[in-house]
Order: C-alpha cells, then structure tokens, then sequence
C-alpha cells in the first residue's frame, strides 16, 4: 500500500480473508477498531451497510470510495461518527446517514462492510476516487493565511509537535485548528470550536494548511486544499518513507522527520519554504 502497489496488497487481503474463521466476523468480543466486517460476500444490488469503526480520519479519507459503490450496490447506509454527520449530509455517496452509536450499533443488511474495507472490495485505488470530494463553503480568512495543527490523538502523542516550534509561521495571518487555546499571535487565540463544519470552513478558507498526522490532514486533502503534512520518522502506511507525494491528496507535501522525534529540523525547513520570496503565493 505504501509503495502504490495495490494489487499485490490486495492480493494479500483477500488470501488472510479467504483464511478467517466467519464465526470472529464483527466478533462483539474485540474493540470495534480490531474487528473485521467484510466477509467477501458480493455487494452488487444489495442493501449495504457500511460501518466506520475507525478514527474520524480514516471515516475521511476511506469516504472517497462510497460514491464507487453507491453506483453497484441497491442502497448504501453509512453508520458513521456522528461528530461527521453534518459535514457528510447530502453526500454523493449515501443514501441514509446512521449515528454510531456504540452500545446500540445498527442491525446487519444483506452485506455489511467496514469504511476501511471499501479499497478490498471494490478493488480501488486513490486516483480512483480522487480528492476533493468534500465540499464547505470557506470562510473569508485574510490572504495568506494559514491554517494550523500541531496535536495529534492522545492514542500517539508522538504525532503531536511543540507548539512553540509553530511560531515562525504566524509571522503573517495564522488560525489554529486546534481545539485548545494557545499563546501563539493566531486570530482565533481561543482555539478551533469542536464543531467539524467550522473546522472544515477555516481549513478551505485558508492558503495552506500545516497539520501533524491526525484528522485535519485528511480533512484538508478531502477538501482538496493545500496541506502540508507533518510526518514522523516512521509514519503510518499512508505516508510515503521516500519523496514527498502521495496518490492519496495529490495537494499534499509530506515533511517527514530525519530521525526519530526531531520536530525543530522538520519546522525549520518548513518555516524557511514559507520564507521564501514566493513561498505563501504559490503554496
């Protein structure tokens, strides 16, 4: 999947598929973010239940694929973060929105899938189902302005950068996307509002977006906005260990660490891109 060859992955994946034992399918046991929910049955002219078990990001990024399969299936039903609900509303992709709700998920359908299955199933690849494919209305930000993230998950603080190190990059109009408020010199020094349609406002709203791995990176290139990605060392499967590009979000650059934890060099050379005489113009 990193190096872009998806029909070997694919291959993979349908072999450890093919050797599971159905009695584990969504198996009540494990946590949501371990189950797996396909079982390979055909989905063509059936009522489909896709279930999104997995963090908002990857609700984010594995939605590109819904309107693929709307187009073979009778009926697509997403069961989804309701934080996402509003932000997803009259999407290509959905015939009827469901609140995840935990202790009370939805019953199964005549084939019942995992967002991040989707891939698997329909035997996709990202130029596929390319970005954007969101779509807000933008805020009216000041030219230039950037946008910022610099804190991850809790489940991986080794994501998350030292705010501080952000401070050369609010020379010029700067908000942070980030829910907490902050001593950097951004307009909204009160923190981003936990609200995903304001958030998605001010990412496509401004020039560049500049996030650490977490849900604001998948957000912006689902928006199809610039973003630039903060990347560690050894990054997740979606983000490439050589070049800077990825057939995810084809608007994205990848900055990734050169060694393990060093954040400063990474800002560094960020801060200097963005010094550049053409740097916040042609970001």
């Amino acid at each position: 999947m990193r190096r872009g060859d998806f029909a070997a992955a694919w291959d993979i994946a349908a072999t450890s598929l093919a050797a599971r034992d159905p009695r584990g399918r969504d198996d009540p046991n494990l946590p949501y973010h371990l189950r797996w929910v396909w079982d390979g049955r055909g989905f063509d002219g059936r009522a489909v239940l896709v279930r999104c078990y997995h963090g908002l990001g990857d609700t984010l990024m594995f939605a590109r694929f819904l309107p693929l399969l709307v187009r073979r299936a009778a009926r697509v039903t997403v069961e989804m973060q309701p934080a996402l609900i509003p932000l997803f509303r009259g999407f290509a992709g959905i015939d009827r929105l469901v609140p995840f709700d935990p202790a009370r998920p939805a019953p199964p359908q005549d084939c019942d899938i995992e967002i991040m299955e989707l891939p698997l199933a329909l035997r996709a690849r990202p130029q596929d189902a390319p970005a954007p494919y969101l779509r807000v209305a933008p805020d009216d930000l000041p030219h230039g302005t950037l946008a910022l993230c610099w804190q991850a998950g809790d489940w991986d603080t080794g994501r998350s950068v030292p705010p501080a190190l952000f401070a050369p990059l609010c020379a010029g109009p700067a908000v942070t996307l980030v829910a907490a408020p902050t001593d950097l010199p951004v307009l909204n020094p009160q923190g981003c509002p936990l609200d995903m349609v304001r958030t998605a406002r001010l990412a496509a709203g401004a020039a560049l977006v500049v996030t650490v791995d977490t849900m604001v990176a998948h957000l912006a290139g689902a928006l199809g906005r610039p973003v630039w990605l903060l990347a560690r060392h050894d990054p997740d499967w979606r983000w490439p260990v050589a070049g800077d590009r990825t057939p995810w979000y084809p608007a994205m650059r990848v900055w990734r660490q050169p060694a393990p934890g060093d954040w400063a060099s990474v800002m560094a050379r960020v801060a200097t891109a963005l010094d550049d005489s053409a740097g916040r113009r042609t970001a």
